[in-house]
């Protein structure tokens, strides 16, 4: 079995999935890339590229997730806007419905999973491309994503460690932790899959790097009904693991109302109150960036903004990050059960959610159209 869409495709009709890019009040401001290399994951590449772009300047690789398109993502989180204001650029790696009929990264597919092969091997190669076309600094190369997309920024980051200063994984998964079907589904509830000194080794196999490693942001809503919070808990294992650090922060606070754990400058954890499935965003007032809808939630806290600024690409004058709505330490009283971090899934009573669907619609739409596939094949009970 090669491909999920393959799979799915002769599982069920699937006549009609959404395509969020021709989405009324969607502007696309990426262009093409193309002639990047024998591209054998056959992405489609896209780019945006500020205008008087300095020389030296650092590049983020943003992964979209399931049914979204990269003009989609870039939409909902504001990336390229954030971009024209920082001076950075940005390459937006897209799936194509030839791949997987619902436009995710095929993140557990061994075939496009591994370094030099597949998927993994075609992101690569755009970023070559986009280093030597507009002199990026080779030493800032950053790269988030979202769903499939975070499940790919985890694979990215294991295969090629050398090439990123740091990712961030938004409501994603370990690398190596499934590579079937069935599997997936189980990682994605939470269930079964490496544990321990395992999930570190398996990043640490993937490549012949030595060091020193990417640094490490993790966003998950304690909501997440489609990717379980669960897996945000195992990603900080697997990379506490391979960078050598204890199990318990080095301080844990709140910022824009939601908790944030870190461990130093090399790993983070922002763990989002009451938000189900999707990215965080801050759309509203005079520092909003991006826009709310489908998996775009707003939350009062703007990812993409706090992303970049861990990154030291955005100027400490930028204001918009420097002051955060609050940002102190979370005193013990504040803790669920105890002054020792409870598991993740019982962080905070859940606070109600903005809504980013219309009245009536599907929540998961991804899950519901994937899961009947299944159930009718009967994979799945």
């Amino acid at each position: 079995m090669r491909k999920l869409s393959d799979t799915l495709a002769r599982l069920s009709a699937l006549r009609s999935v959404h395509h969020q890019a021709a989405a009324p009040g969607i502007v696309d401001r990426l262009a093409d890339l193309t002639g990047f290399g024998t591209n054998p994951g056959a992405l489609r590449a896209r780019t945006y590229v500020p205008p008087q772009l300095p020389r030296h300047a650092p590049l983020v690789v943003v992964l979209h997730g399931c049914t979204q398109s990269a003009a989609a993502y870039d939409h909902g989180s504001g990336w390229s806007t954030l971009a024209d204001a920082q001076g950075f650029a940005l390459l937006f790696p897209e799936q194509t419905r030839s791949n997987n009929t619902n436009l995710c990264f095929n993140w557990f597919e061994p075939a496009d999973t591994g370094r030099g092969s597949g998927e993994a091997l075609s992101i690569r190669q755009m970023i070559a491309r986009m280093v030597e076309d507009h002199g990026i600094d080779e030493e800032r190369i950053f790269i988030t994503g979202l769903s499939a997309g975070g499940a790919m920024t985890s694979v990215m980051l294991a295969t090629y460690p050398e090439l990123f200063a740091g990712g961030a994984i938004i409501a994603g998964l370990p690398y190596d932790v499934a590579a079937t079907v069935p599997e997936a589904f189980d990682r994605m509830r939470g269930h079964g899959g490496p544990s321990g000194p395992e999930l570190a080794q398996r990043v640490l196999d993937a490549s012949d790097h030595a060091g020193p490693w990417p640094t490490v942001s993790v966003w998950h809503g304690n909501a997440d009904q489609t990717v379980s919070v669960a897996n945000a808990d195992a990603i900080l294992e697997q990379w506490r693991g391979v960078h050598g650090l204890p199990a318990h922060s080095s301080e844990t606070s709140l910022v824009d109302g939601h908790m944030r754990r870190r461990w130093g400058d090399r790993l983070e954890l922002y763990l989002i109150s009451g938000m189900g499935h999707g990215t965080p965003l801050q759309t509203r007032g005079g520092d909003g960036l991006g826009h709310a809808g489908p998996f775009m939630l707003d939350q009062g806290i703007s990812s993409t903004r706090h992303i970049a600024r861990s990154w030291s690409i955005v100027a400490a004058s930028d204001t918009a990050v420097a002051r955060a709505n609050d940002d102190r330490p979370l005193e013990a009283s504040e803790f669920v059960h105890s002054t020792e971090m409870p598991p993740a899934a019982e962080r905070f009573e859940p606070r109600p959610q903005r809504p980013a669907t219309p009245s009536g619609a599907s929540t998961d739409p991804i899950r519901s159209v994937i899961e009947t596939a299944l159930r009718q094949a009967g994979l799945m009970k």
